[in-house]
């Protein structure tokens, strides 16, 4: 298993004149941290507007002034937003961080969120998914013909050589955001990594991923002509700490994460400039959704956390990205659990890596096939425009168990 590191740029009110500016710089050496810790990727996200909860808005430059302070981790776009930006610029500043980066950027693409995003670029909701397909058709070549236009429904251009070209041949890895789980499976067909949310259990992991692995082989369905990636990534609170009890007292910037991804997806932007998501979050974070978020995640003492992760790591999910920066954590909570991890806990799983890439091989060569799981009984919990805490097994259960007595009870009807 492989690990990242997971950044919104997240500043909850009341702000300083230099606040966004501190945030930058302790952001900037957590990512140098974690390179020479031996993590293995560093994701940044595009968004826009949504202040309080992410005020990252060019991942390129950020991301490009971590590559000038780290030597081997991977550098991802978690995502770039294709529906906002034009495919050449895309194509353009994706290239050129892969070569100031020494050939170290992962490609994940997205189409941004809701309203709050897309109506200042004029971009409406509902075209967002067949905006993005066609923004994938127009920007993945230009990474490599000399001599290409586009004429789509979204996209037009005339034939040029879109330059610079990237050090990575034909093109960095691609991946896809899975807010809405449902994507795993497309992704899986698409022959895109997977990058979502923490699944609600290990048999939900291990079903999404035999989909994905089955997708990918049995139902073929590339976008472009492009090398497929096949990964796994999910996101997680996280937070290391020495006990149980001192790791959840320090975990509360997991749960403002997600309080303002959830009013974000509900509110969208109601008073720019004027919100304040950190006073209304104030009341939520006692709650039982914001107890069952921390219950959820990656919070607890390297015993707590390996625990959890080897749950996972037998569904073979490849990466976990360990979402730390978050709320008003501290930079020094960061650091710190970023470096009891790396040394109690990351080790034992990155030594077991090579066993990890011979599974997966066996698969995509066909020497092991894998059974075709049902996702269905995992579908019930609320993605990014509802609530994204996920549900606890047992209230799975009792959800599971309240469907089919109504289904009964129809029947008998």
């Amino acid at each position: 298993m492989k690990f990242g590191v997971f950044y919104e740029m997240q500043l909850p009110r009341p702000w300083k004149d230099d606040s966004e500016y501190q945030l930058f710089q302790n952001a900037l050496s957590q990512i140098e941290l974690a390179d020479k810790l031996g993590y293995d990727y560093a994701w940044e996200v595009e968004h826009h507007f949504l202040e309080e909860y992410s005020h990252s808005a060019a991942p390129e430059v950020f991301l490009g002034a971590a590559s000038q302070r780290t030597k081997n981790i991977r550098l991802g776009y978690g995502i770039v937003q294709l529906t906002t930006n034009q495919p050449h610029r895309v194509a353009e500043k994706v290239a050129t961080l892969d070569l100031v980066s020494g050939g170290r950027v992962e490609l994940g693409m997205g189409e941004g969120a809701g309203p709050a995003e897309l109506h200042p670029f004029n971009i409406r909701v509902r075209d967002k998914r067949e905006r993005w397909i066609e923004a994938v058709r127009a920007t993945i070549p230009m990474f490599s013909e000399t001599d290409w236009s586009f004429d789509g429904e979204y996209y037009k251009f005339p034939s040029r050589n879109v330059v610079p070209k990237p050090i990575q041949k034909p093109h960095p890895p691609l991946w896809v955001a899975c807010s809405n789980i449902q994507t795993i499976a497309q992704a899986g067909a698409w022959g895109m990594g997977a990058l979502g949310f923490t699944f609600v259990s290990p048999e939900a992991a291990k079903a999404w991923v035999h989909r994905y692995y089955n997708a990918l082989l049995k139902y073929p369905d590339r976008l472009c002509d492009y090398p497929a990636n096949p990964n796994i990534a999910m996101v997680s609170g996280f937070m290391c700490a020495e006990t149980d009890e001192e790791a959840r007292e320090k975990a509360a910037g997991w749960t403002f994460f997600i309080f303002a991804l959830s009013y974000y997806g509900r509110h969208g932007v109601d008073a720019p400039g004027k919100g304040d998501l950190w006073r209304a979050y104030q009341d939520w974070q006692h709650s039982d959704k914001a107890k069952q978020a921390v219950d959820n995640a990656l919070v607890g003492s390297p015993e707590t956390i390996r625990r959890k992760l080897r749950a996972f790591q037998r569904s073979h999910v490849d990466q976990v990205i360990l979402l730390n920066q978050a709320g008003k954590t501290t930079h020094k909570d960061i650091c710190d659990s970023l470096d009891l991890f790396a040394k109690e806990v990351m080790p034992e799983f990155h030594e077991e890596e090579p066993a990890h890439q011979q599974w997966k091989q066996d698969v995509l060569n066909g020497r092991l096939k894998l059974e075709e799981l049902s996702t269905e009984p995992f579908d019930l919990y609320a993605h990014q425009n509802e609530d994204i805490v996920r549900l606890t097994p047992e209230q799975l259960k009792a959800q599971m168990a309240a469907k089919e007595e109504v289904t009964a009870s129809r029947v008998n009807n």
